[in-house]
């Protein structure tokens, strides 16, 4: 029996002609396999699903076709067993009549079953377990926007539901697929509410029917018996069965602007669904088949039939009894809310509840639109509280911004004002093109803001590389600094310490080239400060040759430069001290440099015989054999008997080196070139390592000039040495 519980009503509404009893003499009925099963891969909102099968691939009933594609989506099944023959596009039940992707199966007449895995206690299941092999089984709404089940569910985690509604409205003129449904398969219908009991925990259970179902209405009453549920019959009137005006009639609650049933603590369910439910979770089996109701005056036999997803609706229409010659208009869905179908070579998909083949005299062409009167009709028709009025005008203008603030998207697409409309105006036509114009504005505005952000984050890591960039080549700048500087440092400190006093005061004395040329030198005239660099120069080459000599004492190369590079600096002490016109108060002091060649000749074969010396005594090691220590003493001989010459030699050179010597004035001007050419390359050196600029043609333009500079240093150089040794040779 009824529950005697408080029903609410909702503004609106209109008492259209039912036409419902045409269908349901007949009960539940099956139909034959039909020839070719098309299965959309778009079956619900959200995003298609993915084929997981190949063309020519022999499957099984059941079995997995396609997966779902992300959180709002829905796995696909085969409905029996067969061969897939086609993945492609293919009729779709749409108003449009365009094509979608498809998988054609061809069936094979065996109906053989995959593996099933059903449920034998679903209450010793978790819900998060339960609405995974709900959303495995592909299961969605079946009343209309085919949402999936799973997803619904738990569309708003951290809200608690207290009441789940199940709605048995079905308030549409001539749909009785869900009135079926209840009568003849009350009991899965029941058994599908206790499996979301389980899930959702709700305080109380509501199942909302019309009171022109009767039958449905005792059917359900007797399946729910003292569980604790409610079976609550109201009024008719059309649209109760809308969601939102469902929950307003059931609990006197109305769901915000723009919101869900879940924000306000409640879940509402299809009758269809519930029976998939049943079968994803007790049989194990997935959504392959759902009740359609075949209806008009077009049939010869209306009536409700359990088909399966994908069945062809030409197949439906001749099982019924169509008459070609009476159809007008074929219609999916019922009169208010259906679209009218352009083939009827498209199948049947999940959200398929009924196929209206209307006659002309049933589905007459609606009359031409005249302008609004401005009854207010339409206004007082809508369940939504809304304004149609406004909303027409706004939508022939498209001032989308009006549109939203009249909350537009508030409007089931019920066709009550259109229905009530005097003038004929297809109000709903119009409001469904506002609302796609407005998606697909919103959807550019989206790119571009997405493109924006994407851009300027771009920039962003671009300037950040870049200063990135500049933060590491100052940091590498500053520690070839630091090393440089160490460098010096420690090389004057080693020069300090292998000199006599009285050298390392001559050399602590001495500035280095960079020192040199940061001196002030006012009083001094170009070329005077030409020859004073030149000086330091080739003092800094000695000192440099000396090193490498300490370092390395057999080089034969290292000792023969030893001398040249003497006399090149006292040639080049001699023209400065000449340029100034006064003679240097210390004279230069090269280690025991003789200034005759004959001089010069001695040192380096008593050099060269102390090499010799020293290789043949590592050779010989520390047990020498008869030869070698006679090839060592006559070797020392030698060695002394150079340095007895020595002395004798040096002494002319000694005295030879006070008097003035004739300027080689082309010697001088070579090395004032290696001089200026030398410090040409090192201010290069510093410009591209100060550098700041990072652009490339900054930096090619810089170490374009470093190579020039030591192009011209080394040519300087080779020009120097060629002109030493051709002087040697006179």
């Amino acid at each position: 029996m009824t529950q005697a519980i408080r029903i609410w009503d909702i503004p609106g509404g209109i008492h259209p002609e039912e036409n419902k009893h045409q269908s349901t003499q007949r009960g539940l009925e099956s139909v034959p396999m039909p020839a070719q099963l098309i299965l959309p891969l778009q079956q619900h909102i959200g995003a298609p699903a993915e084929p997981v099968v190949a063309i020519g691939d022999q499957v099984s009933k059941g079995q997995l076709l396609a997966e779902s594609s992300g959180l709002i989506s829905a796995p696909l099944h085969a409905p029996t067993s067969g061969r897939i023959s086609a993945i492609g596009p293919a009729p779709y039940p749409h108003a449009s009549g365009l094509e979608e992707w498809a998988i054609t199966l061809e069936p094979d007449g065996k109906d053989s079953w995959v593996e099933c895995n059903p449920v034998s206690d679903f209450s010793a299941l978790d819900a998060d377990t339960l609405m995974e092999l709900i959303r495995q089984a592909g299961v969605s709404g079946l009343g209309g926007a085919g949402f999936p089940t799973a997803a619904k569910l738990k569309a708003r985690p951290e809200q608690k539901i207290h009441t789940l509604i199940i709605n048995g409205t079905e308030c549409e003129p001539y749909i009785t697929a869900d009135d079926t449904a209840m009568r003849y398969q009350a009991d899965k219908v029941v058994s599908g509410i206790e499996i979301l009991m389980h899930i959702l925990h709700p305080e109380e259970v509501l199942i909302g029917i019309e009171d022109n179902k009767p039958e449905a209405i005792a059917a359900m009453q007797a399946a729910v018996g003292d569980k604790a549920m409610q079976v609550i019959s109201f009024p008719t009137k059309y649209p109760s069965g809308g969601e939102k005006q469902l929950i307003q009639i059931l609990t006197g609650k109305e769901v915000p602007s723009g919101g869900l049933p879940a924000d306000i603590g409640m879940v509402c369910q299809n009758i269809g669904t519930l029976i998939a439910v049943h079968d994803a979770i007790i049989l194990g089996q997935p959504l392959i088949k759902r009740i359609v109701t075949l209806t008009g005056d077009a049939l010869q036999r209306p009536t409700n039939v359990e088909a399966l997803i994908g069945t062809p609706i030409r197949h439906l229409l001749e099982y019924a009894g169509l008459q070609p010659d009476r159809l007008y208009r074929l219609v999916m869905g019922g009169p208010m809310m259906g679209f009218t179908l352009q083939s009827t070579d498209a199948p049947v998909i999940k959200t398929s509840n009924c196929l209206l083949a209307g006659s002309q005299q049933e589905l007459p062409p609606p009359p031409p639109a005249q302008p609004c009167i401005r009854c207010g009709l339409c206004a007082e028709a809508c369940p939504a509280e809304l304004l149609p009025q406004q909303l027409h005008w706004f939508a022939l203008g498209k001032d989308y911004d009006q549109l939203k603030r009249q909350h537009l998207f508030d409007c089931i697409e019920c066709g009550a004002c259109a229905y009530v409309c005097p003038s004929s105006i297809p109000l709903v036509q119009y409001y469904r093109a506002a609302k796609a114009e407005i998606r697909e504005q919103e959807l550019q505005q989206h790119k571009a803001e997405h493109s924006k952000q994407r851009f300027e984050q771009r920039q962003a890591r671009l300037q950040r590389e870049a200063e990135q960039k500049e933060r590491d080549r100052q940091a590498k700048a500053e520690k070839a600094a630091r090393m440089k500087a160490a460098k010096a440092e420690a090389a004057a400190a080693k020069a300090d310490d292998s000199a006599t006093p009285d050298q390392a005061s001559d050399r602590s004395a001495e500035p280095d080239l960079a020192r040199l040329q940061a001196k002030k030198t006012d009083g001094l005239s170009d070329e005077q400060k030409q020859l004073k660099i030149a000086a330091a120069t080739a003092r800094m080459a000695l000192k440099k040759a000396q090193k490498q000599l300490a370092a390395n004492p057999d080089n034969e190369d290292l000792q023969a430069q030893i001398p040249t590079l003497e006399q090149a600096l006292e040639q080049a002490e001699q023209a400065y001290q000449q340029a100034i016109g006064e003679q240097s108060t210390q004279p230069p002091a090269p280690p025991a440099a003789a200034a005759d060649d004959a001089t010069k000749k001695l040192k380096i074969e008593a050099a060269m015989l102390r090499a010799s010396l020293r290789k043949a005594e590592r050779a010989a090691g520390e047990q020498p054999s008869a030869e070698q220590q006679a090839e060592i003493d006559h070797l020392r001989q030698q060695v002394a008997e150079a340095d007895a010459r020595l002395p004798a030699a040096s002494e002319p050179a000694r005295k030879q080196a006070v008097e003035k010597k004739p300027v080689d004035e082309t010697a001088r001007q070579l090395k004032t070139d290696m001089a200026m050419a030398k410090a040409a390359f090192k201010k290069a050196e510093r410009a591209l390592a100060d550098n700041t600029d990072t652009s490339a043609d900054t930096i090619a333009s810089l170490e374009a000039d470093q190579v020039n500079a030591r192009q011209a240093l080394d040519a300087a150089a080779k020009a120097f040495a060629a002109h030493m040794a051709s002087k040697e040779t006179d």
